[in-house]
Formats: structure tokens, sequence, C-alpha cells
């Protein structure tokens, strides 16, 4: 097994990319291998990793179908519905509440 070159970070090659590099470009990697990694040295820690792969290799990023957009949307409209009164709370629920506002603090809206 061959190892990964591994560069310093912000001295990577041209034509290697990450992948929110790639995704800024339009691609995707398309299953290619890692081709090579980035480290960044932190002090109390291990080094950050970023894999890099082929920028020649790379493939477009799929289009969104209408069937993938309505299952986004459904998602998207299933995390503003407060579980416990069932309403739309009109933004989306705060995973640290698990609840609507009103339904989080019931004393602080009568009391207003």
């Amino acid at each position: 097994m061959a190892a990964i070159p591994t560069y310093r970070w912000r001295c990577a090659p041209d034509g290697l990319a990450t992948r929110r590099q790639l995704r800024a470009r339009g691609l995707r990697p398309g299953g290619q291998d890692v081709a090579a990694q980035l480290e960044r040295p932190r002090r109390r820690r291990g080094p950050l990793v970023a894999y890099l792969y082929s920028i020649e290799q790379a493939k477009p990023v799929r289009p969104m179908t209408p069937a993938k957009w309505a299952a986004l949307a459904k998602a998207n409209a299933a995390r503003r519905i407060c579980p416990e009164c069932r309403r739309d709370a009109g933004y989306v629920i705060p995973t640290s509440l698990g609840m609507c506002t009103p339904c989080a603090y019931p004393d602080e809206q009568r009391a207003a």
C-alpha cells in the first residue's frame, strides 16, 4: 500500500482540490481515490487533514431532479413543525429546544 502524498497547509500543487473547492467549481470527486492530503498543524492536538482530489478526473455535479426538490422542500417543512402543538412555527425549530418558543416558554408568553 503506497502512502498518500502529504502537503503542508496552502502548499498543494495546482490540479488538486478539496471537496469544497470542487463543489465551488460545480464538480464532485466522482468515485476517484484520494490523490493527496493537506495537513494543518495545531498546537495541542493532531493536525487537521483535508483530502485532495484531481480536478481533471472530477465529474460534474448531478442536477437536482423535481423529485429531489420536492423531497428537500418536504424535509425543510418538517423542520418547521412543532412536535408539541403541531403548528408551523414560521422558522426552523431549534434542536436545543425541540419545540417552538411558545411551547418551550409558556409562562413568558402569558406574562407579556
